[in-house]
């Protein structure tokens, strides 16, 4: 499997793409501004379909190209308690960059935590870790020692808790028990900054100990 993600505008969120050139299959994990058109190009270069979008969660800065993958009729995935975002995210206006075209995003695959995905030939678990949101989700590959986990975890940090729905006790929760529970060398795929890993966050993240 190839793993490559693209960080994307309006504020540097990261968009993934997991590539199986073997069965010529791609799966895309969210969708800022201008991912589809990154998802094409990279699926058109290793002659792959794209055959799923996961969103790890509904905030705006992830969605925002949601509407073009559900147009070219490629199967949704979300979490049911972010409902509202997916199917009215203008009630993000408040939060969001002023101007921005906020467009309703149809989500054909309800998912919920110890969901077993059969995608690209292997099984992707959904661990369910809300806290910067209700509905954040996260995606371990285990085959790949990979986990594509929103904005739960970052490299030295945590996701915002002060947004509507966020929770810092809730999050703090998420991380140990969902995060921490990952075996050390899993390499953790975020949704804005650099990769790190399972091991790296237990030893240094100053929010959250492991």
């Amino acid at each position: 499997m190839i793993i490559e993600s693209q960080e994307l505008p309006p504020i540097g969120t990261n968009a993934y793409a997991l590539l199986e050139p073997r069965l010529k299959q791609c799966v895309i994990i969210d969708a800022p501004a201008e991912a589809y058109e990154w998802a094409v190009q990279v699926a058109e270069k290793h002659s792959c379909e794209i055959v799923a979008l996961i969103l790890t969660h509904g905030h705006w800065d992830h969605i925002l190209d949601g509407h073009k993958f559900a147009k070219a009729g490629i199967p949704t995935y979300g979490h049911a308690d972010d409902t509202e975002m997916f199917a009215s995210p203008s009630k993000m206006a408040s939060y969001a960059i002023p101007g921005l075209e906020l467009k309703k995003l149809p989500i054909n695959h309800w998912v919920k935590g110890g969901d077993q995905l059969e995608l690209l030939g292997t099984k992707m678990e959904i661990r369910h870790v809300p806290g910067h949101c209700p509905g954040n989700v996260l995606v371990y590959v285990a085959c790949e020692k990979a986990a594509i986990v929103g904005d739960v975890i970052f490299a030295g940090s945590v996701g915002r808790y002060d947004l509507p729905g966020g929770d810092f006790s809730v999050l703090e929760k998420s991380i140990k028990t969902q995060v921490y529970s990952l075996p050390d060398e899993t390499t953790i795929y975020p949704g804005h900054g650099p990769t790190t890993s399972v091991r790296q966050e237990k030893a240094g993240n100053p929010y959250v100990k492991g």
